[in-house]
Order: C-alpha cells, then structure tokens, then sequence
C-alpha cells in the first residue's frame, strides 16, 4: 500500500465517531446541502469536527456512511467540494488540501493501484474513461489567506549567471554549494536539472512576517509553499525565466505575460555584461517595468573586478537613458525609495557567501506594489492550461486588474472564431494553498466550471460575465526597431508576445519601411486568429535575431 492510499485508509480506520475530528459524505449537492436551515446545521458540524481535531478536521467524500467506497462521477465530486468549501467558510474554516483516488470500476469497490492525486498539481489523461473518485479533504480552522501585500518580481539573466541559485538561496535562506544546489528548488524538469539549464518558465515564493522572512525548509514540498502562503504578511514571488539564448521566446513570455511589479536582472561578476544580458535588459526597460541588478558570484572575483563589472553595469544602463543607483554607496532606503522606470539599483550578492542577501531581502520586503488597480473590472491572461482529478479544468497567470472570487461567473475567450464561453470558477489557488478570492499582481490558478481543458489556451482572457469583449485582429500601434538585418516591409511577419498572446503578425509601416534604431506606426495584422487588445499595451516582437518592441495606440482598425 502507498503513502498516499495511507491517507484514505487511516482515514476510514478511524472513522465516525462522536466527538471525533473525521466526517464521512457520499455526496454534497448545492440543491440539497445548501437549502435553507441544513446549510446552517452542516456548517455547525464542520465546525464541531474541526474543534474536535485541535483545529483540523478530515472529510471522506465518495463513501457510505458505514466506511464503504462508493466513487462518485467527477462532476459529483466538484459539486461536492464546492459545497464543502461554502461550508467551510461559514465555519470560519477553509480547505487547506484535498487528495484524490479513482475507483475500480469493477463493482466500484477496489481502488485504482494509481495512488492519491493532490488536487493542486494532478494532470490527467483527457482521452482516459472516466472513473469513480474517492477523497479525503483536510479541513483547517481559520479563514483563507488575506491576500493583501503581494508582490511579484520576474529575473532575467544570461544562462549560468546565476539567477536561478539567487531565487533558491532567497526562498531557502540557505546558501549555495557552490554547484548551483539551490537552484534545484525552481528548475522543475528532470533534463533541466541535469543539463543545470531552465527551460522554462519556473516560480518561486517566501514572505515576512513581523519576525522577518518567512522561508520555505523544502521547496520540493507543495505543503511547505503552501504553509509560506499561509504564514507571511507579506509575499515575494518569483517568475524564474530562461537564460538560454535559444529559450528567448519562453523569457519573454515571462517578462511580458506575467504583469510583474519588478524585475530583476542577473549580473555574473566572473562574466560581466553579455550580449544575451543586453536583450533582456532591453526587453525589462522596453516595457517600462522598474528593475534592479543584482551582480552575483561576488565571491568568486577580485574587489578590483567586481568594482569593473559594477561600472561596466552602470555604463550600459546610462547608455539606455537610464541612472544606475549604487546600494551599497547610497543605500536600501533610497534605492526602494527611488526605483522606477528611469532608476536601477544595483546590487552585489553571493549566493555562496550569502553576501548583499540581507540587503536584498529589505528591498524585497519593503518595496511597494505596483501592478494592477484592484478596483478595476477582473482581467486575467491564461498563460498555462491543465486538468486536475475531480476538478476538471484550471487556467494560470497572472491577474492583471480587479479581484476574483469563487463562485464568479465569467467569460473566457476568445475562441478561434472570436466567440466568448461563459464560466464558473470552481476554485482558486496561490502557490498551493486554496483561497477563496485573489487580487490584481496574483499569480493564481483558477479551475473552471464550464470548459474543457483542451480548449482553454494561452492567450485567451478571462473577463466578468457582464463584459462586452470586442476582440480583434489587428491594431495601430508604435514600434521601436531594436535589431534587424536589413529594413521592415510591408508583410513582415514576426511573432508578436503582448500580455500571454504569442502568435505570428504580419506588419505594415506607415512609411512603407522601418530600419534597425527606428520609431514608427505600423498597422500590426494577427495572421490565424483574433485577440483580446488595449490601447496602452506593450509587446515585444522577434523573429530570428530581429527584435523589436512596440506600444498599442489604437484597436478600431481593421476587420
């Protein structure tokens, strides 16, 4: 038997019982549960079951009332979790995890050899028959996560400058081997950890607390990120993006997807500036996103060098119109106090030695937010789509103004003929841990109620039921011309990152052509499908080594 059939085992093991912490249910319907007076009465319970367990209570959902494993169809168990989460929360109490078993449907009383699914990570076959679910909810007292400080930083540096270790030594407070150890916790993919490269985008999470940092002991543990979530006042993700030169399309989907408050590029002191740290910079300022540098390695150079790549550093910046705004001479206050679109800080660390970490905390702990107007209408890009095991499908990214609750009505969309879906969000999670609303700068995932999976896609948009979305297929819009060969003409088509859209454009200049250093307006064509766009948006677009960056102007042109 598997750990996690433990779960459910021990559960059943223990059992109903008076005065006891566990509640077995077949099942929970909104019709039924949530009728006036048995609301009240099956909130009064959940909360007799989770003073009774110290403050946690567990619920087996799929059984009989005497232990006996039923399964209930996947929409069943949604429905169920649904209720059970509105229960909680007139308890005073929240779902803290919920842990998933299909059953055999040979007589629906064998469990799968599978094993448990955690509710926030589990994907599933979409082409699979589906089958019976069993599963165990933890119950915690005490109201979801007040998502009120929050802030979001995206990194960006040349391969092996050692962003990713930075990230790791941060969420960790631990230091580096040397060997780039922390930097395991972020890289996700088995071929990512052996080849010591990121391929694609990964994400990281501390906070504080009036104590100071609240760190994660084992990053590999959802439950340890989700405890993070829980514990701090305030909170510090991370958007780890691709240092690899061939991986530049996954880096800026990051730093233009994403809608970050800060970024945060990374400086080897052994290496120095490279070509690659040159584009990123480029794509962080572009897009008027307020940056600081972080020089690593300090530990492993001379005084003298890292005082040449300091100036070196701050050469380039000036280059680009922008003050560089040395830490360590001027300080941490002004350097929270001063940072914008026009002023960088930069700052030396060792992941190694721990060296400027301290500092590096402070700013992180005291810069204000700055992403999204909360009191703005819901919009969220999708920037990544999957399923999870009797949840059905979940759309992730980053909310980009107002706040969502569950229970929300919305639409998604559009869809490749431009039409728009009506949704219901089932549930939302942040970093593993289950809240009942999320605020603009968020970095969530949100399972639908409506949808399939496999026709949610990046690039979509969800937006308030009551929205009238126009979404189109092409725009006017300013463009700024970073590198290219030769000249931009009519019908040139790169691929076009604004917001989590990712797609192929054709370009027709005013004048009829713009060349490498040249500002513009140019009509802006998507070659297979419509999207939703804004005046006032940035993008950057590429193709091959030309690169360029642009601003919306204008929507109503076109088809």
């Amino acid at each position: 038997m598997s750990p996690d059939r433990a779960v459910l085992e021990r559960a059943i093991e223990r059992g109903e019982r008076e005065g006891g912490s566990v509640e077995f249910k077949e099942r929970l319907t909104k019709d039924l549960h949530l009728a006036d007076g048995r609301r009240e009465s099956l909130a009064a319970q959940l909360r007799h079951r989770v003073l009774s367990g110290d403050g946690e209570a567990t619920y087996v959902v799929g059984v009989t009332d005497d232990g006996g494993i039923a399964g209930i169809a996947p929409d069943e168990f949604t429905e169920s979790m649904d209720v059970l989460s509105l229960l909680a929360e007139e308890a005073d109490a929240h779902i803290e995890n919920v842990e998933t078993w299909g059953v055999d449907a040979a007589g629906n009383a064998k469990l799968k050899d599978s094993g448990a699914r955690s509710e926030s990570a589990a994907r599933s076959d979409p082409d699979a028959p589906e089958q019976g679910i069993v599963g165990v909810a933890i119950i915690r007292e005490g109201a979801v996560l007040e998502d009120d400080e929050h802030i979001v930083v995206g990194t960006a540096g040349h391969v092996d400058h050692g962003k990713s270790t930075l990230v790791g030594s941060l969420v960790t407070g631990q230091p580096d081997d040397g060997e780039g150890g922390t930097r395991s916790y972020l890289d996700v993919q088995p071929h990512e950890v052996e080849r010591g490269l990121s391929a694609d985008l990964s994400y990281g999470v501390y906070g504080f607390d009036d104590d100071g940092p609240v760190r994660m002991d084992n990053p590999d543990r959802k439950s340890d990120r989700a405890r993070v979530v829980e514990e701090a006042d305030r909170l510090v993700s991370f958007v780890d993006t691709v240092g690899h030169e061939p991986w530049l399309r996954t880096t800026i989907r990051g730093l233009v997807g994403q809608k970050l408050d800060y970024g945060m590029l990374a400086v080897a002191a052994d290496d120095g500036p490279t070509k690659t740290t040159r584009e990123h910079l480029g794509i962080l300022l572009a897009t008027d996103l307020p940056t600081m540098v972080v020089i690593t390695k300090a530990d492993i150079v001379s005084e003298e060098r890292l005082d040449e790549v300091e100036r070196e550093v701050e050469r380039q910046l000036r280059e680009v119109g922008k003050t560089p705004l040395s830490v360590d001479r001027h300080g941490v206050a002004a350097a929270v106090e001063e940072i914008d679109d026009t002023v960088v800080p930069v700052l030396a660390t060792s992941a190694v030695t721990m060296e400027g970490m301290d500092d590096l905390d402070e700013i992180l702990e005291r810069l204000p937010k700055t992403a999204g107007p909360e009191d703005d209408e819901f919009t969220m890009y999708v920037d990544r789509s999957y399923k999870v095991t009797g949840v059905g499908a979940v759309a992730s990214g980053t909310i980009r103004s107002g706040q969502v609750e569950a229970g929300d009505e919305l639409l998604l969309g559009p869809m490749q003929d431009g039409s728009f879906r009506e949704v219901e969000v089932r549930s939302i999670e942040m970093h593993y841990h289950r809240v009942d609303q999320a605020q603009a700068g968020r970095i969530v995932g949100i399972a639908l109620k409506g949808v399939r999976e496999a026709d949610v896609e990046r690039g979509m948009v969800l937006l308030p039921r009551d929205a009238d979305p126009d979404p189109v297929r092409e725009f006017e819009a300013e463009v700024m011309v970073l590198n290219h060969p030769t000249r931009i003409g009519e019908g040139y088509e790169p691929v076009v990152h604004l917001e989590t859209v990712s797609e192929a454009a054709a370009f027709y200049p005013d004048e009829g052509r713009l060349l490498p250093g040249d500002s513009g307006t140019a009509r802006v064509r998507f070659k297979f499908r419509p999207y939703m766009v804004e005046e006032g948006q940035r993008f950057v677009f590429r193709e091959g080594q030309s690169k360029g960056v642009g601003k919306v102007t204008a929507v109503d042109v076109g088809d």
